[in-house]
């Protein structure tokens, strides 16, 4: 958790629910709030003119999303969509920077998070500019196993779907598929029953 929910409920924070599929923010709105997720998960993503999604990141309980605009006044660079029935606690922009001068030592959480988030994405573009999907694939796997994102920390089950991992990627969901398939040929993810193990 970035922030603690109390700290933000002392400067005003609301929480507010939202359902399944509907959208949190627009890419290209301005920002009027800082966003931190309390139960569910959202799909942070950016939408083509055919409306393909991609998966900039998915996010889950105590994870902060749409920070950027809060700190360089420019409109957010991507779309939040519940993906199941969310709620999130919201402070106002004023209220949340206010918050951050307040408190220095969150100042440095969000750098660290905005670097980590930076990082992952050197990653991804490095993996996909450079590498077949089969390499690519395996790398997002061995960093979320890493970071114990998106695998079970008991069996090392993938959780993300063959789906989210093509809009992550930029792939073709039948190229991932045959790639998670070359990978389990070559012994370096089990498929068991459908599923996925890194």
């Amino acid at each position: 958790m970035v922030v603690d929910i109390d700290l933000l409920l002392c400067y005003g924070a609301t929480y507010k629910n939202i359902r399944k599929g509907n959208m949190i923010f627009a890419e290209g709105e301005t920002c009027l709030f800082y966003y931190q997720l309390v139960t569910g998960v959202v799909n942070w993503v950016n939408i083509n003119d055919e409306g393909k999604e991609f998966i900039q990141t998915i996010l889950g309980e105590g994870e902060s999303f749409g920070e950027l605009p809060i700190f360089d006044d420019k409109p957010y660079a991507a779309t939040a969509i519940a993906n199941v029935d969310t709620t999130i606690i919201r402070l106002g922009k004023t209220a949340f920077l206010q918050l951050v001068r307040d408190n220095p030592d969150i100042h440095f959480k969000f750098s660290r998070l905005f670097t980590e988030r930076l990082r992952f994405k050197f990653l991804l573009i490095k993996e996909i500019a450079s590498q077949g999907p089969e390499h690519c694939i395996s790398s997002l796997f061995n960093y979320f196993k890493q970071h114990q994102q998106f695998t079970c920390k008991k069996c090392n089950k993938v959780t993300l779907t063959r789906q989210q991992i093509a809009d992550m990627t930029g792939l073709r969901v039948e190229t991932v598929i045959r790639a998670i398939r070359n990978l389990h040929d070559q012994g370096k993810v089990l498929i068991e029953k459908g599923k996925v193990y890194c």
